[in-house]
């Protein structure tokens, strides 16, 4: 299986610290950085494969992966030369040739604990899954997710009403089998539309999910954050400290 991170962005909400260095750059963990801290999870789940998608910074990621590279995990970068006039719908769908086998996407700024992917992939080999975390309370930041009682994703979006919603994505998507040709035809479709290159790529599954199966696995309890902004910067920075994880410590 096959890992596409989705980093081409500059993470303009991070500024100052995103003014020279894009997000996937910043620091987390001591030296580490947010995609060196993801690439070792990946890799301590024995993904073996993964695809960068680069466009702020590329010079940057790739001299970074040059020189820093993480064993047990071939990685290469596809660039995105539309990075500074679309949103990460135009990514993704850059990203259809590295759809060759079954994948998953995760975004560039989601972090998380190694148990949290093992029990993702450990569900169910349907085609398309959400990964998603019910939460107390959800913002208008949040991409909210609405499910049926047997986990089937029936909306999702930032702007749902929060009063129906019952959980969010983390953004982190498998897909298996049919799944794969699935998403290539409905990123294919979306990205032809008027508005393709301002569109969010989560708002593709939406469209699947009304004619598709779209499933949800949950993990609330696991460990998981997002880098939006300098305050989240700083919570991760702060969990990751204090978190055991193996794979973060240099033998």
């Amino acid at each position: 299986m096959r890992a596409i991170i989705v980093s081409a962005g500059q993470g303009r909400r991070l500024l100052p610290h995103t003014e020279n260095t894009p997000k996937c750059l910043l620091p987390v963990r001591g030296e580490l950085t947010i995609l060196e801290v993801q690439l070792r999870a990946l890799a301590a789940c024995s993904i073996t494969k993964a695809s960068i998608m680069v466009g702020y910074g590329a010079d940057q990621v790739e001299a970074t992966l040059a020189a820093r590279p993480i064993a047990g995990i071939d990685v290469r970068t596809c660039y995105n030369p539309f990075f500074e006039m679309s949103d990460n719908l135009a990514t993704v769908w850059l990203a259809r040739p590295e759809m060759d086998e079954d994948f998953f996407i995760l975004n560039g700024d989601t972090l998380f604990e190694v148990s949290l992917l093992e029990q993702v992939l450990r569900g169910p080999e349907v085609p398309i899954t959400v990964t998603v975390n019910e939460a107390e309370q959800y913002d208008e930041d949040d991409m909210k997710v609405i499910t049926e009682a047997d986990g089937r994703l029936t909306e999702i979006g930032k702007r749902l009403d929060v009063d129906g919603v019952d959980c969010e994505s983390i953004g982190l998507l498998v897909f298996r089998g049919e799944g794969v040709k699935i998403m290539k035809d409905a990123l294919d479709k979306a990205i032809r539309t008027s508005d393709g290159l301002k569109n969010w790529y989560l708002e593709v599954i939406g469209n699947i999910a009304k004619e598709h199966r779209v499933d949800t696995a949950r993990i609330t309890g696991h460990w998981w954050g997002e880098v939006d902004c300098p305050e989240d910067l700083d919570f991760v920075r702060k969990s990751l400290a204090e978190l055991d994880q193996p794979h973060l410590v240099d033998n």
